[in-house]
């Protein structure tokens, strides 16, 4: 048991995970590291009185289950959670499989959902809470390349929203984070999987988009350190934002988004506003 508020962080054995789990550790919290291979999270987070490595492979309800007991056994309490763990399918949406696209929703939409349906009851039952989930900008504006990633995100989107006014009344907050690029392991070979090319009219632009993004991978000008330090101080606030755009370039992609989202509104205005049934339009009016 602790008096210290409690962390629980999916994928922390690489990339953002691990500044996550430190940072929260060195601002005093207590947390549970967890991952696929618990081994490697240690290996990455290393040892603390206050630390907890739990394995978990979030599209396993049953991992889930038996990650938030161990967390709840160990400190008594689960006072923020981080939906973090992920993963990238990448290519066509012709040539992605139905398999992998399968994958990549049940990775990055059901796994934050299986993790959060396990600790709801206990924040529920503290009357209090926060729930962090990693989304993306391609969460926000779509692009090509991106069907599986950007479906994945877009859901996350939609049920965080969603489940925000159902939750705030049992003192549970919710926080999308939608970083742009950051230099952690998301286009390396070990989180990044690309479709096999099958598919001629997509070949040229496959090998110019894999040849980009791998030449990429490692040189993104995001600090995920300094984002981990920003998200612990964001989850202090009474209330924190649903959305937090997490890099200038997030920003503007949220600008983007707004501003096309109005001018397709806008464009057909009249056309949208006329469909009224004529039975609700003043009697003066009918034809």
């Amino acid at each position: 048991m602790t008096d210290k508020n409690v962390w629980v962080i999916t994928g922390a054995g690489r990339g953002l995970g691990v500044h996550i789990a430190k940072a929260a550790l060195a601002a005093g919290n207590a947390v549970v590291a967890t991952g696929r291979a618990p081994d490697t999270v240690t290996k990455a987070v290393g040892e603390a009185d206050d630390l907890l490595v739990v394995k978990l492979d979030v599209t396993s309800p049953e991992d889930a289950a038996a990650a938030v007991t161990a967390a709840v056994d160990r400190f008594g309490r689960i006072d923020v959670l981080v939906n973090n763990a992920g993963n990238f399918y990448a290519g066509f949406f012709e040539e992605i499989t139905p398999q992998d696209f399968r994958a990549q929703v049940e990775t990055l939409l059901f796994g934050p959902m299986n993790v959060t349906r396990a600790v709801l009851p206990v924040m529920r039952a503290q009357r209090s809470g926060l729930v962090v989930t990693i989304s993306s900008t391609a969460g926000i504006r779509g692009g090509e390349f991106l069907t599986a990633y950007a479906a994945a995100k877009f859901g996350v989107e939609g049920w965080m929203e969603s489940l925000t006014p159902e939750v705030a009344p049992f003192g549970i907050r919710t926080m999308l984070v939608e970083p742009s690029f950051f230099r952690t392991e998301l286009l390396t070979p070990e989180s990044t999987n690309y479709a096999e090319p099958t598919i001629e009219d997509y070949a040229e632009k496959t090998r110019q988009t894999v040849t980009a993004w791998s030449s990429m991978s490692g040189k993104q000008g995001g600090d995920p350190a300094k984002l981990a330090k920003a998200l612990i101080q964001l989850a202090r606030q009474d209330e924190p934002p649903l959305r937090w755009a997490a890099g200038a370039d997030a920003i503007e992609a949220v600008e983007q988004k707004a501003r096309r989202l109005l001018a397709q509104a806008d464009a057909y205005r009249d056309l949208s506003t006329s469909l009224a049934l004529d039975d609700l339009r003043p009697a003066g009016n009918r034809r």
